[in-house]
């Protein structure tokens, strides 16, 4: 059963956060989900069912973050969902859209956690998603693929660091169902999954929910693809 305290759900407005705050909030969890844009951030939170409450500040502002959380109460399970579609090049670099996804991911990710270090418990757990960019690069991947491999050993340092608090990172493949990917032709994609179906917003839910769950995996690097890079 889940202990008292909020999941607190960090790009919970869209996408796979949106999925997990859903499926926390069915539980009867307290759940609090963050947006970069306030008004919407309220706006979804009013259309999930159950306990939800919406908070927005923009990960790109790290010193927005602290300020921002400072009403949230205790937190049992934090989910680091938030994502930037970068597409930039070291041929034609864009600086600005360079800094804003590694501040996002490598600076803002870690000021969350600094921000709720008091409001943690001993058994509360962290995920924090990566993605398979890490592993299988593609051109203008570039700074995808550096903050996700960053993510991968971040998770290492911060279990360690702040002992006896869980961190794990979960790098999802292309999801099919998701809003992104759901209208794209994605035959390629199957024909390079030995399991001969694409990897679902519930696949990925559930395997996130295992690692907050599950008090003896720590510091683990969860691949939720259908063993795409075996082909």
């Amino acid at each position: 059963m889940m202990e008292n305290g909020n999941v607190l759900v960090v790009g919970g407005t869209s996408g796979l956060g949106l999925e997990v705050a859903r499926h926390y909030a069915a539980g009867g969890s307290q759940v609090v989900i963050t947006g970069s844009d306030p008004e919407r951030t309220v706006e979804v939170a009013s259309t999930i069912e159950g306990d939800v409450t919406g908070i927005g500040f923009d990960l790109s502002d790290p010193s927005a973050i602290a300020p921002a959380l400072h009403e949230v109460g205790t937190v049992s399970r934090l989910v680091l969902a938030a994502i930037a579609r970068d597409n930039n090049f070291a041929k034609e670099y864009d600086i600005d859209a360079g800094t804003q996804l590694t501040t996002m991911k490598l600076v803002s990710y870690v000021e969350v956690i600094h921000a709720l270090q008091a409001k943690f418990t001993e058994t509360s757990s962290v995920v924090l998603f990566g993605g398979r960019a890490k592993d299988r690069p593609y051109p203008g991947s570039i700074t995808v693929t550096t903050v996700n491999g960053g993510v991968s050993s971040m998770i290492r340092a911060l279990a360690t660091e702040l002992a006896p608090i869980r961190f794990n990172a979960l790098h999802p493949g292309i999801v099919g169902d998701s809003p992104y990917w759901k209208d794209k032709p994605l035959d390629a994609v199957l024909a390079r999954t030995p399991t001969k179906r694409l990897v679902t917003m519930a696949d990925v839910v559930d395997a996130t929910v295992f690692l907050l769950e599950n008090r003896s995996v720590n510091g683990v690097n969860l691949y939720v693809d259908g063993g795409w890079l075996l082909m």
